[in-house]
């Protein structure tokens, strides 16, 4: 059984898991994608805490984790991840995020550099004009009646402080989607942590936004005369977000258990993962 607590961060009450035992290495925080707990991850979360400490967290207004006055951010939610590492004594960890939490993962490695050993953003990136286009025209349409029935809502309502208050969270997470982003060129090249890209062939955001970042980040260069750099990029064939139910990207669980382990224990070599 994971450990669990509620720790607080930046006037949060942050609800967190401790999977796993620590095996003399950096602990990975994984950090989820919109509308999704810690309970949501599905074999991804065993399978690297098999091998390594896995810190797992409800975000602002997800879940356990009860929502304050104040918009839902990256900045934000990175921020968060930082106060918590900090409240848990860990010095540094391996970073993994996805969908949303990938992007607060990327603001972790810009914001806090120190406390981030190795970055994986899956299905996220730096800008928001990356998004498909079919996802940037359905964002404005979203309602909480959209949500009536569905798993999020019901885990929302079983496990959340104020059950009744699901609509806000749509509303803050419409508003995040809704707001542009586009972070500095400048950030991204600075990041120092070896960070593996992971996206989808056909997922929520086009292909070439995640080549854009693999190349600010050195990527991309020929290795037979440069070396093999600190970033690595993964495109997971007939891979979409989230839908349909078998192609999603946390449906492919085995091939990011094939990849991810193997990238924490050698980020700066060339790790033959084995499918």
């Amino acid at each position: 059984m994971p450990r669990t607590g509620h720790a607080p961060v930046n006037g949060l009450q942050m609800y967190y898991e401790i999977h796993g035992e620590e095996h003399g290495g950096v602990p990975v925080l994984l950090l989820n994608g919109a509308y999704m707990t810690t309970a949501d991850f599905g074999p991804l979360l065993p399978g690297l805490a098999a091998s390594r400490q896995v810190i797992v967290v409800d975000p602002q207004g997800h879940g356990r984790t009860a929502d304050v006055d104040r918009p839902l951010t990256y900045e934000g939610m990175a921020d968060d991840a930082a106060a918590l590492l900090g409240h848990l004594g860990v010095a540094q960890a391996d970073v993994v995020g996805y969908s949303m939490g990938g992007c607060a993962a990327i603001q972790v490695a810009i914001r806090h550099p120190r406390l981030v050993r190795t970055l994986v953003p899956i299905s996220a990136g730096f800008r928001s004009d990356a998004m498909q286009p079919e996802l940037l025209a359905m964002i404005p349409t979203i309602t909480p009646e959209m949500f009536v029935g569905s798993p999020f809502e019901a885990t929302y309502q079983a496990v959340a402080p104020h059950p009744d208050r699901f609509p806000g969270l749509v509303a803050k997470l419409k508003e995040l989607d809704e707001t542009p982003f586009a972070w500095a060129e400048d950030d991204i090249r600075g990041i120092t942590a070896p960070t593996l890209i992971v996206t989808g062939d056909a997922d929520a955001s086009v292909v070439e936004h995640a080549v854009a970042m693999f190349r600010l980040l050195g990527g991309g260069r020929m290795g037979d005369v440069h070396g093999i750099g600190r970033a690595r990029l993964a495109v997971l064939p007939g891979t979409a977000h989230f839908m349909p139910p078998g192609i999603g990207m946390l449906d492919r669980a085995e091939w990011l258990l094939a990849l991810i382990p193997a990238f924490l224990d050698a980020p700066d070599g060339v790790p033959a993962p084995t499918f």
